[in-house]
């Protein structure tokens, strides 16, 4: 009698995901996802709790890990039998630098690297028999850089401690990279901040530049910024800066480094053009997207009469 209870049991188990423990689905959804959670044991062995995604895939949580190597080895092995057997198709999982004993434990199981941040790794797992629809780790840097020019033309311009060869004694704009969660005008405001003590408001984007395999092979989006100054007094960060000054604009177009690399030549041709009101940056606008609801920012050119910053037809 007790066997055939344990059997029916565990064909329950399997019968549907949304039916287990006793529990529906809708008694067990939580978080701000929508997702729902499990923990239960299969053959004495317990099924890492995770959530569920939009895509079939499943989310491990990784502050309910189990403490020790036998037991994540189980419970692993269990929660990809169980969750191939009610269809799921990509598993992610998370394991923070206190579990680091636990990456071989996965990647024995089949599981892939796939990024790392300095508190995790994450790793994959793609369960059907088919190439994998999982997205991949993320494939751009996001540079910046600010063009701040006075009243009096002069440029804010900076000389940096650590260069590659052949940049000794030159001038250029503050440069530099946007933070996680980071807008690209706020993130060209910061930089020049950090790196000059000088405040500034931004104005519009001018350029970006689009290159590949740069560091650790990713590709590379860098954002050209207009910015105007709101103060003049110049402190630099003594750890990554030599110097910084105002310049005479025509003093930086001609140093040899401008002169003889058209890229930065074309910069500087466009964020002349651009003083003189004959281009037309790109302005931020905040809007909300149907898409998903999220506050986003859009950056476009406006093309209006009112618009005292530019004259370009």
């Amino acid at each position: 009698m007790l066997s055939g209870v344990r059997s029916a049991a565990r064909r329950k188990l399997f019968r549907s995901e949304h039916e287990w423990l006793g529990g529906s689905w809708s008694e067990l959804a939580g978080g701000d996802t929508g997702s729902s959670h499990w923990w239960t044991t299969l053959e004495n062995n317990f099924v890492l709790e995770a959530s569920e995604d939009q895509y079939g895939g499943v989310l491990v949580d990784a502050d309910r890990l189990p403490s020790d190597q036998a037991a994540f080895a189980r419970s692993l092995a269990a929660s990809l039998s169980y969750w191939k057997s009610v269809g799921k198709k990509g598993v992610w999982l998370k394991l923070p630098v206190d579990r680091s004993e636990f990456v071989p434990i996965a990647v024995k199981e089949g599981f892939k690297y796939h990024h790392a941040e300095e508190a995790y790794l994450m790793l994959t797992y793609w369960i059907p028999e088919e190439p994998s629809l999982l997205p991949a780790n993320a494939s751009h840097q996001v540079g910046v850089g600010g063009f701040v020019i006075n009243d009096q033309m002069e440029v804010l311009v900076v000389q940096e401690k650590y260069h590659s060869l052949g940049l000794d004694g030159v001038w250029k704009i503050p440069t530099g990279f946007i933070q996680a969660s980071e807008e690209i005008y706020t993130g060209a405001i910061r930089e020049v901040k950090e790196e000059t003590g000088v405040d500034t408001e931004f104005v519009d984007v001018v350029a970006f530049r689009h290159a590949h395999n740069v560091a650790f092979q990713k590709s590379d989006l860098f954002f050209m910024c207009m910015l105007r100054p709101l103060s003049n007094a110049i402190k630099i960060d003594e750890t990554e800066i030599q110097a910084a000054k105002w310049m005479p604009l025509e003093e930086l177009v001609k140093q040899p480094f401008i002169q003889e690399d058209h890229m930065f030549q074309k910069i500087m041709d466009i964020c002349i053009q651009r003083l003189r009101k004959c281009y037309c940056g790109l302005t931020a606008h905040n809007l909300v997207s149907k898409f998903d609801g999220r506050a986003s920012t859009l950056y476009y050119n406006v093309d209006e009469p009112e618009d005292v910053n530019c004259d370009a037809a």
